[in-house]
Order: C-alpha cells, then sequence, then structure tokens
C-alpha cells in the first residue's frame, strides 16, 4: 500500500478508503454478517488501508459498530476513522439535519459506536436548507476545539453551497472542511465541472465515493443481459440507470485496457481515479476478501497518459467551437 497527504493537511491516509457501507444489514446487497465484516476489515488493515469511512444512518447505526469493534485491537494512532452526519437517526423532531443539537449529538453517539475517544475526520453527508451554515459551522468547530473531532469534511453539494462554507469558515475563523466526498468514476463525471474544480483550487482532499459505479466499471454485468440475483443493480435502480451505450463504451475501453495490463477491469478503473492528480483515496467497498485483494492490486496498476485518454474519452465532453451553436 501506498499513502498520500489528504488535500492541504498533514494527515497520512491509504491511496484506498475503506468504505463501511456494506458492513451491515440494513440493505438486501449488505454483507450482514458480522463476524465476516470484522475479519474483512482486519484484512483491509493487514493489507495497510489505514482510512476506513463510515456513517452513522449505515444500517442505523450497526456500520459504526461493526468498525468500533474491529479496530479494537489496532494501532489507533495510525489509523484515519471517517464518519458521517445528516440523514435521520429517529422518527419526529430533531432527527437529522444539521442544527447544533443534531450534529453534537449525532458525534457523541457516533463516538460510543465506534468506541473511540475521537473521530478524525466528521463529514456532513448532505447540505441541510433548513439550518444557516454559519451554525453548522460553528458546531463542527466546537467539536473540532474540543478534541472530539481532528477534521472536518463534506459530501455530495454544488460547488456554490461547498465554496460558500469555504469562506464562510474563512471570515468566521471556524474550522475548514478539508476534504470532500463526491460521486466519481470513469462513467460519473458531472464533478469534473462542479466541485472538482473548487477543491483542486482550494487544497481540499478528495475521496470519491461509488469509484467502481455501482460494480459496473468491474465488468460483471453485459449488456441486454438481466443483472443477475443478489447482483446490486438487480435491487438498486440507481446502479441499473448506468447501462447506457456511452457508458459501455467506457467499460470496452477499461477492458482492453486491462487486457493489455493483464488486470482486472476494476484495478483499471480504480487506477484510471488514482492518475487523476486531485483524488487522494478512492472509497472502495468489498464484500469478499477477493474483491478486496482486487482492488488492492490497483495502487500497482501505474496507467500512461494514453490509457488514461483512452478511458475517458467517450465521455470526454465536446463543447461547440467559438461561434457555433
Amino acid at each position: 500500500m501506498t499513502y498520500t497527504r489528504l488535500g492541504d493537511t498533514g494527515l497520512e491516509v491509504s491511496r484506498l478508503c475503506l468504505g463501511c457501507m456494506n458492513f451491515g444489514s440494513g440493505e438486501p446487497w449488505m454483507m450482514g454478517d458480522r463476524d465476516a465484516s470484522v475479519d474483512l476489515i482486519h484484512e483491509a488493515l493487514d493489507l495497510g488501508i489505514n482510512f476506513l469511512d463510515t456513517a452513522n444512518v449505515y444500517s442505523a447505526g450497526e456500520s459504526e459498530e461493526i468498525v468500533g469493534d474491529a479496530v479494537a485491537s489496532a494501532d489507533r494512532d495510525e489509523l484515519v476513522l471517517a464518519t458521517k452526519v445528516y440523514f435521520d437517526m429517529h422518527d419526529g423532531p430533531n432527527g437529522g439535519g444539521l442544527s447544533r443539537k443534531h450534529i453534537l449529538d449525532q458525534a457523541e453517539a457516533s463516538l460510543d459506536r465506534l468506541d473511540t475517544d475521537y473521530i478524525d475526520l466528521y463529514q456532513i453527508h448532505r447540505w441541510d436548507d433548513d439550518t444557516p451554515i454559519e451554525e453548522t459551522l460553528a458546531a463542527l468547530d466546537h467539536l473540532v476545539e474540543s478534541g472530539r473531532v481532528r477534521y472536518i469534511g463534506a459530501s455530495t453539494m454544488t460547488a456554490y453551497r461547498f465554496t460558500k462554507a469555504l469562506y464562510t469558515s474563512d471570515v468566521e475563523d471556524y474550522s475548514r472542511f478539508t476534504c470532500m466526498q463526491p460521486e466519481y468514476n470513469a462513467v460519473d463525471r458531472h464533478e469534473e465541472a462542479n466541485l472538482l474544480p473548487v477543491c483542486a483550487g482550494e487544497g481540499v482532499g478528495v475521496i470519491p465515493w461509488s469509484p467502481l459505479a455501482g460494480g459496473f466499471l468491474t465488468g460483471k454485468y453485459e449488456r441486454d443481459s438481466q443483472p443477475e440475483a443478489g447482483l446490486r443493480a438487480d435491487a438498486d435502480e440507481y446502479t441499473a440507470d448506468r447501462f447506457t451505450e456511452e457508458n459501455w463504451a467506457v467499460l470496452d475501453a477499461v477492458r482492453a485496457v486491462a487486457a493489455e495490463r493483464a488486470a482486472t477491469p476494476a484495478q483499471v478503473a480504480l487506477a484510471w481515479l488514482l492518475h487523476r492528480d486531485v483524488v487522494d483515496a478512492p472509497i472502495i467497498g468489498p464484500r469478499t476478501s477477493e474483491h478486496l485483494r482486487e482492488n488492492a492490486g490497483a495502487v500497482g496498476v501505474d496507467l500512461t497518459d494514453a490509457e488514461v485518454a483512452r478511458i475517458a474519452e467517450p465521455k470526454t465532453p465536446r463543447w461547440p467551437a467559438p461561434g457555433k451553436d
């Protein structure tokens, strides 16, 4: 495993982050088996992955509990534990959002489930239209100042909102977001015109979620074939919606490069992200030891600029020439 600094911070993280949404029983495609989940986390740690990302809402806290159990015997000083807050955790008032009350209450609940004294990276899972960003940032700043949180981050929002949050922190002297977690992969590239330029310009680390497009870029699906029962696209409409001709063309390029490299499509798709200067650590979500080791192998696949362009070409925007409609 290799390591990098998260954005402009001094925090050292592995080039792959272990996504922990699969650890729990909230959805049919999740692992379900708690012992198997703990074993997989231990294997990831053994491979040198020191960066784990979860959220309070994943299986209603079950994922955080599993992560806490798994890392209890690890060297906490080397680990970077990340979790998130925003979505409803209970019915009724103050069950979700980014109010000071909800953030502080949920930070304590996450600390308990993770069985740790501090969270390395505490992220807002979404933007909250009903809470002033100043209130949210003040609550997060309090967690940093009190030592309960080391760094703060955000996920999935418009460039305007993220920029507003960064500049509000500057004006009010609050802790600044040091990390952004956007959806980004070789077929989902909308953030190249939205959040990624902001992150590059502001020194913000980028840890993309869904780096394999919900499994599409692993090559396990085929054109004109119904997804097999048990695969994510069989139960997840969002994943199935990626089955477009343009995306199949990207996958064809990924498969071709993989064949030439004696690698797998998943490794090439992850290597494509690792080649992007703005990306620090894609968030992988393996459910088996085989998939974990396959993903980890991507760190050793050093694509050429020509190979990166070849994969990008089917989805590279083609803007009209100046003066043309």
